[in-house]
Formats: C-alpha cells, structure tokens, sequence
C-alpha cells in the first residue's frame, strides 16, 4: 500500500523492549527512489540523539496505531554507530552501520535490495540468502567483503526526503508546481510518486509524478525537471488523500501519461535496476 511521508512521520519506532523514538525524516537513494533509512529522534531516553533505522529492521507495521515494530532492541540502539544526520551519510558510514546490526549490503545487486526488491529479501531463508545460518553468515560475509572492494569509492546518493519537499517542478515548456509530499510503498519502501501541488499556477489541485519521469534534479537550485509538459500534468487526474490509490487509478494515471507501469514489464524502473 501507498503511504505518504507526512503519515509515516507520525509513527512510533518499537523496539522488542520498548519504544525507540519518533520519525522525523528520511534519506532516500536519489538514483533508485528508495527509502534507505529512517531518521528516529530518540527524546529524552537518549538526549534526544537521532539514529538510522533501516527497513531491513522493520516488521510488520501497525498503521492503526501509528508504530512500526522493529526486530532491533534499545541496547542495541544506544551502542549503534554515532550519524551526524545534518551531514551527508558517507558509504564508509553505511558500512559501519549496516556491519554493526549484521545486515548485508543493498548496493551492488540487481534490485532495489540486493538481490530483490524488498528488504525482506535481504533476511535469511529468502531467494536471496540461504536459509541455514552457516551458510547464511559466510554468503553475507563474502558478498559483504565483494561488495565493499567494488563499491568504496561509490557516492551513496543518499537525499534528505524533507529536503525535497517544496523543490519546484520544471516542466518541458515551464515551471507547473512544487513537490508537497512523496508516496512510499510500504512493502518495498520505493518511492512511488511526488506529489505536485499546483495551486501557484492552475486553479489548484494536487497530481502524481512518478521517478521515472524526472528527467533531472538540480540539487543547487531545488528544482526537480520531469520529461511531461504542463498541459499533460495539467490534464493529470487530480489527486485526493482521501481516496485509496488502487491498482486501477494507477493504471489511468500511467495511461494518461502514456507511460508503462512500474508494476509491469519494460517499465523505466526495471530498466534502471
């Protein structure tokens, strides 16, 4: 299902043996479009010390009652690897962070998640891992140290989600609107569309973009450019929070774009990934 950013902040991180603390951003791979880690500020337990949660950790969320359960407890919290969240997430900090909690590497493979495309893959006994926990520690050990040779030197592409937000959206033939919020998979964790709110230039309603439309990200003047024209997402059908975004209103949004879906083959997202 589809969540927006401003739904998920409002959530509880639950650890095995209490509460963590509450979200208050995101950092998303700016290449993929996926939610990497979870920005938690831990108040007063912690001196209000902000820590990474990754959605490898995440369970089965309890969306009635804003809280996301994770497979993590507080000890292991407060001795995780000190993140200075105001600065850029470093791939040796990733490391860090992710040996620490004895989680694979997701960069290197052919999905969203190594291997796959939810972060469940990346846990034993999926088509990723081997199921025994011999194998598992030694494929994670190699895969990690392969990985780490290939990619040191990558740039981690990690964004601040809040960042984004308000970054004005450049059409082909001119500026449309500006990005409100962004709509999250919760299975998958991808960032599934922008919310475009257009009110400073049409008669004001709010549309969807998809990644894979944006053409580029001008990080130095906060403009996201997509490869639509205003009239197109001026013609968009308008979106409404109120409204579930099933599977058919998908597909008449990617119909009016005449774009294919992420969810089908030949679709620009599987290209990418």
């Amino acid at each position: 299902m589809l969540r927006s950013l401003k739904d998920i902040e409002k959530c509880t991180i639950a650890a095995s043996d209490g509460d963590i603390g509450q979200v208050k951003d995101f950092y998303f791979d700016d290449h993929l479009w996926v939610i990497r880690y979870l920005i938690v500020d831990t108040g007063t337990w912690l001196s209000s010390r902000k820590v990474l949660i990754s959605p490898m950790s995440i369970q089965t969320p309890n969306w009635a009652e804003h809280a996301l359960p994770v497979a993590i407890n507080k000890e292991q919290v407060k001795n995780s690897p000190d993140i200075d969240t105001d600065q850029p997430v470093s791939r040796q900090h990733e490391e860090q962070y992710l040996s620490y909690y004895g989680y694979p590497t997701y960069w290197g493979g052919s999905g969203m998640w190594g291997g796959g495309m939810v972060p469940m893959d990346m846990h034993p006994g999926s088509a990723g891992l081997p199921g025994g926990a011999a194998e598992r520690e030694q494929a994670i050990e190699e895969a990690a140290e392969a990985e780490l040779v290939r990619h040191r030197g990558d740039d981690p592409h990690l964004r601040s989600c809040k960042a984004v937000i308000g970054y004005h959206i450049q059409a082909t033939d001119g500026e449309i609107g500006h990005v409100e919020d962004l709509l999250v998979d919760d299975e998958t964790w991808a960032v599934r569309y922008l919310i475009v709110n257009t009110s400073n230039w049409w008669l004001g309603h709010k549309v969807l973009v998809a990644p894979q439309w944006i053409a580029d990200v001008r990080w130095s003047d906060e403009t996201v450019v997509v490869d639509l024209s205003r009239e197109t997402i001026q013609a968009a059908p308008p979106y409404d929070p109120s409204t579930e975004l099933d599977r058919p209103r998908e597909s008449g949004l990617f119909s009016h774009y005449g774009r294919p879906p992420y969810w089908k083959p030949g679709s620009t997202l599987e290209r990418e990934i």
